[in-house]
């Protein structure tokens, strides 16, 4: 599938966030910029939904199936090589502040539901969930595609209602790291795959009312120092989902320069770099932020260029790679 229009910028402003909420919460005790990192990952969220979910209708609309096989493969040349990359080094550094369990839980991608898991390693929750939304997903539309918004509206509807039933248990907090509690920003990212080319294109002056819940939703649960209310899990998160899928609409349909252009597309390449490494030196260096810039970009691309782009085309090659079929000589 070719690369859609100003995504690369969404991820840039995504991961920009994420480094900048978490030097900044750290460095000042900002509830509120931790909230605009959270903000930073709800976009991740939307995005891995809308483009998971083209790319598999599109397979879909052309073999009336989905090869879970090939796609599993695909992802796994993607995401696993720059992630054991992080976590091996990292585990064998901090190997006196893990248990067994930690382990197990970063390289199987279930992070989430490591509710004791250490700092270096607590960034991987967002991963967890994206890895079992890669893992999930296909194969509910595989085998339900005629019920899929069905089943996405089901998603939308359940997990702002487990976000309540975990705030009045007294389970608020790391519990909404696990995948129920943000099934529905995954879903809302999907059901914009399903449904965006069927939308009117968003004019500027619309954009600029979605922007409204982007900013002031964050500053809400700043405010409130990340004690949730009803009223914040049930009408404010999903106004902020749904504005976020609006906006990434927007630019893709009405792509901005700014979004386009090579700096900022360039570290929306190397974002998932970006993520895995920064959480160590935001740590370590959070009262110097030059450090912390220099050693999270330098890591980052090197994992691009030295590992990432040559798993990928090693990928490649094999995918264009001839069938020898038994008894028949190769294809030319």
């Amino acid at each position: 599938m070719q690369r859609i229009p100003s995504l690369d910028g969404v991820r840039a402003i995504a991961i920009l966030l994420v480094m900048a909420g978490h030097w900044a919460e750290l460095s000042y005790d900002s509830p509120v910029a931790g909230a605009f990192a959270s903000l930073g990952r709800r976009i991740f969220f939307v995005l891995s939904g809308y483009l998971i979910t083209t790319l598999l209708m599109k397979e879909y609309g052309k073999s009336s199936t989905i090869q879970l096989r090939t796609f599993y493969t695909r992802r796994a040349y993607r995401i696993l090589p720059a992630a054991l990359v992080f976590v091996l080094p990292v585990c064998a550094v901090f190997w006196h502040e893990l248990r067994w369990y930690h382990m197990a839980a970063a390289l199987l991608y279930v992070v989430n539901m490591d509710f004791t898991h250490p700092w270096f390693l607590g960034h991987l929750w967002s991963i967890s969930v994206q890895e079992q939304f890669y893992f999930l997903w296909p194969c509910v539309l595989r085998k339900w595609a005629r019920h899929r918004t069905l089943i996405l509206l089901g998603a939308v509807a359940f997990a702002p209602v487990y976000r309540v039933l975990c705030h009045f248990a007294g389970l608020h907090g790391r519990a909404d790291e696990t995948f129920p509690a943000v099934a529905d920003i995954l879903a809302i990212g999907c059901l914009l795959a399903l449904y965006g080319a069927r939308v009117p294109r968003i004019r500027a002056r619309w954009a600029m009312l979605m922007l409204v819940p982007v900013v002031f939703v964050p500053i809400h649960m700043g405010v409130l120092n990340f004690h949730t209310t009803p009223v914040l899990l049930l009408l404010f998160w999903p106004a902020l989902h749904v504005s976020i899928a609006g906006l990434l609409l927007h630019v893709v349909q009405t792509p901005y320069r700014i979004l386009n252009v090579h700096p900022v597309t360039w570290i929306g390449k190397i974002s998932y770099g970006l993520y895995l490494w920064q959480q160590l030196f935001v740590f370590g260096q959070h009262q110097r932020p030059w450090y912390f810039v220099f050693f999270a970009f330098a890591l980052a691309s090197a994992s691009y260029y030295l590992l990432e782009q040559p798993v990928l085309r090693v990928r490649d090659r094999k995918a264009k790679k001839p069938v020898v079929m038994r008894g028949l000589p190769s294809a030319a």
